[in-house]
């Protein structure tokens, strides 16, 4: 079926995404086999190297508190970031230049500054600055760092996604008498939500991989941080390193996977049920009918 912006293929074009789905299958497949016979030659195939994967000990010791130390750490940040980049979002669009010039300032400037930086800054200041203990102190620089980058990032999509919306939304909002901040509450952060919600996850699932980068760097006992001592002590580099891989890409598949049911959800509730209102159901309004009949009005 065609459409205006979909022609539907004819006879050589079927033939040709055959016949480029066939070679990107075969090409695919040759890439896959290439690194299997690398892994093979250099011994990484073996079961020795495997098989810790397989003791309640490797998940129990290294790779499940690292995990929840993950979680936790962009837990924490979502929880802290989403409230916050909405704040900043909106006041950007503030009618008051007092408002949305600070707003804008501080969004540009923490969403230029590269998140390791922040992470960096944020340890240091902690351990000169304040009384953060120095096992404590790694998980505040890790959500200090991811909120105030992924912050700056999400108040951008906020106002892009209420910046998208007919303009006749809020012209009729304020004609039924509705205040600004009655008209961004109740009119345009709903409808808006759905469509930033795709932005939204994806800036989500930064987070749960950015925590990797605290491990890493300032040494919070996260998933990846996690690994390298499950590698050292099974001397499984490659497979940790798989293995690790492995669980981001469940984690963020699950998180995705929900955000794509509630968006569907969300879509489903805001269509209209087509239900027709009977006369008893309509609550008349006698100064909208027929002009006041037996008030002595003329017709």
């Amino acid at each position: 079926m065609s459409s205006v912006l979909y022609d539907t293929p004819g006879p050589r074009a079927k033939r040709r995404n055959v016949v480029l789905s066939v070679v990107f299958v075969l090409l695919l497949g040759l890439l896959l086999w290439w690194v299997w016979q690398k892994m093979d030659d250099k011994g990484q195939l073996k079961w020795s190297l495997w098989q810790p994967f397989t003791t309640s000990e490797a998940w129990t010791t290294y790779l499940l508190p690292g995990l929840g130390n993950t979680l936790k750490a962009a837990a924490l940040s979502m929880v802290i970031a989403l409230p916050l980049g909405a704040f900043f979002g909106i006041a950007r669009l503030s009618d008051h230049r007092w408002v949305r010039g600070p707003a804008g300032v501080v969004v540009e400037f923490f969403r230029s500054i590269p998140v390791l930086l922040l992470m960096l800054f944020a340890n240091e200041f902690f351990a000169r600055s304040t009384n953060v203990t120095t096992e404590d102190r790694p998980l505040y620089a890790v959500v200090t760092g991811l909120v105030l980058y992924n912050a700056s990032v999400l108040a951008e999509v906020v106002r892009a996604g209420i910046l998208a919306l007919p303009r006749g939304q809020t012209e009729a909002a304020y004609a039924i008498g509705l205040r600004k901040g009655q008209t961004m509450t109740s009119i345009l952060l709903p409808q808006a939500v759905t469509a930033m919600l795709p932005a939204i996850v994806s800036q989500l699932v930064v987070i749960v991989k950015d925590t990797a980068l605290g491990g890493v760097m300032i040494g919070y006992t996260e998933l990846l941080n996690a690994r390298s001592t499950f590698a050292a002590n099974y001397a499984n580099v490659i497979p940790s390193f798989i293995g690790v891989a492995i669980i981001f890409i469940v984690v963020n598949f699950i998180l995705t996977s929900f955000a794509s049911w509630l968006e569907g959800r969300l879509r489903r509730s805001k269509r209209s049920t087509g239900a027709v209102l009977s006369e008893d159901q309509v609550e008349m309004n006698p100064a909208a009918v027929g002009g006041g009949f037996g008030t002595g009005a003329s017709v």
